[in-house]
């Protein structure tokens, strides 16, 4: 099983929410930043790793986690656990996707979201954090 990271960062009631990249794995789909952990690495140590690189920006506080699986027909079987961030200090910078976009929460179910956060984008849109 891949055990994956990823932040839900809000502000000022928006979600930021992160394209890939035309051409990737899964191009164009929408997700929330972060990766896969690395051996040894705990969620939150991947969390900030991750975003440094990503957005490059700094987790100052993780509120709370969620864990959901999913699997993937091409991928196997994946453990997600959803951070929701509290405080981080910098301001997002689009290192790696094709683009990056603060949502209200209903709009992340407009998009083209990836198959794995579906679950949680709705669980997220009808009850909250």
């Amino acid at each position: 099983m891949t055990r994956v990271a990823v932040g839900i960062l809000r502000n000022n009631g928006k979600i930021l929410a992160c394209q890939r990249k035309r051409g990737g794995r899964y191009e164009l789909k929408w997700e929330f930043p972060g990766g896969k952990l690395e051996p040894g690495e705990t969620p939150l140590q991947c969390l900030q790793r991750e975003l440094q690189e990503e957005l490059s920006i700094t987790v100052e506080r993780v509120q709370g986690m969620e864990f959901q699986s999913a699997l993937y027909e091409d991928g196997g079987m994946f453990e997600v656990a959803y951070c929701y961030i509290s405080e981080f200090s910098g301001d997002p910078k689009n290192n790696v996707f094709e683009t990056i976009r603060w949502v209200n929460p209903e709009e992340l179910r407009q998009l083209d979201i990836l198959e794995g956060n579906r679950a949680f984008v709705e669980k997220l849109t009808t009850h909250g954090p």
